[in-house]
C-alpha cells in the first residue's frame, strides 16, 4: 500500500456495521486507545519539560552506519515500541524517502489514528505536517525528526544515542525515552512529489 493510499484509508475508510456486542467491544477498545494516547501525551510532556530543563545526559553509544542501508527512494514500513518513563506503546511508521525531496514519516497507533506526520527536507529543515494530543509539534520537531535522520540519513549524525542491532533493527536510547524500531518492509521506487509539499501541512 502506498503512503497516499494509506492516508486515504485513514481519512475515508470505516469499519463495516457492528452488532451491539461488537459495538461495545469496539467502543471499549477505542476508549482504551484514547486513554493510552492521553497517558502518552502526559508522559511526553513531562519528559520534554525535563529535557528542556537542561539535565545532563550521560555519554551513550551512538548509532553508527557509514552508509544508509536503505534505498534513497523507497516506501519503508516500520513497527516500533516506544518506552517513556517505564511505559510502553506500540507504533507503526510509514516513511516515504526521496533522494531529491527529503523524507516524510507518518506515525500511527494500532487503531490507525495519526500521532505524528513530519517532513524533513534535504537541507535539514523540518516541517510538522500534522501533530496530535499525544505528540505535539515541539516533540515532533526536536526528537522524531532527529531520529528519522539518525536511522535513515545517509551519514552518521553527531547526536544519535543508541545502536544498530541489525541493518533492519535499531534501538534509539535518549535520556527520557527508548525506541525499539524494526523495518518490516521496504519498497524501492520513486515517491510522489506531492508527499513532500510542505505547503500542505495541517493548519494550526
Amino acid at each position: 500500500m502506498s503512503l497516499t493510499a494509506h492516508r486515504e484509508v485513514l481519512d475515508c475508510g470505516g469499519p463495516p456495521p457492528l452488532s451491539h456486542r461488537g459495538f461495545e467491544v469496539e467502543k471499549r477498545r477505542r476508549a482504551a486507545a484514547v486513554q493510552d494516547a492521553s497517558a502518552l501525551a502526559l508522559l511526553l510532556s513531562f519528559a520534554m519539560i525535563l529535557l528542556l530543563a537542561g539535565c545532563a545526559t550521560p555519554t551513550r553509544t551512538q548509532i553508527q552506519h557509514p552508509t544508509s542501508p536503505f534505498p534513497t527512494d523507497a516506501l519503508i514500513t516500520q513497527r516500533g515500541v516506544l518506552t517513556v518513563l517505564g511505559r510502553q506503546y506500540t507504533l507503526n511508521g510509514y516513511l516515504a524517502s526521496s533522494s531529491t525531496n527529503g523524507k516524510r514519516l507518518i506515525i500511527t497507533e494500532n487503531f490507525g489514528s495519526v500521532l505524528a506526520d513530519v517532513l524533513v527536507k534535504p537541507d535539514g529543515t523540518v516541517h510538522v505536517m500534522r501533530s496530535s494530543r499525544a505528540m505535539k509539534p515541539k516533540w515532533i520537531r526536536h526528537y522524531i525528526a532527529a531520529d528519522v535522520e539518525c536511522i535513515f540519513g545517509t551519514t552518521s549524525k553527531p547526536d544519535c544515542p543508541g545502536q544498530m542491532l541489525t541493518p533492519t533493527h535499531f534501538l534509539v536510547e535518549r535520556r527520557w525515552y527508548k525506541l525499539d524500531l524494526q523495518i518490516v518492509e521496504t519498497k524501492p521506487g520513486p515517491q510522489s512529489p506531492d508527499l513532500f509539499d510542505e505547503s500542505k501541512a495541517e493548519k494550526p
